[in-house]
């Protein structure tokens, strides 16, 4: 049985490791001649292996969210 420190390690790996593999798929996907979806500056557009980008839609701008408040609505 692992000690709440030893949790607490591993567990802050978490977000490095989603990361890493997030990267991996995306350019594991393009090398395979799929395609992929991004959004960059609050637009999506299809991605595709030979660098090219098809625009697909605007969206709505990002929301700031405040981490100290703990206010839901529901």
């Amino acid at each position: 049985m692992r000690t709440e420190q030893e949790m607490d390690f591993l567990e802050s790996y978490i977000p490095n490791l989603a990361n890493s593999a997030t990267k991996k798929a995306y350019l594991d996907a393009l090398s395979c001649g799929n395609s992929v979806v991004e959004v960059i500056e609050n637009k999506i557009y299809e991605i595709f292996s030979d660098g090219t980008k098809k625009f697909i839609k605007d969206i709505a701008p990002d929301i700031k969210i405040d981490k100290n408040k703990r206010t839901f609505v529901i």
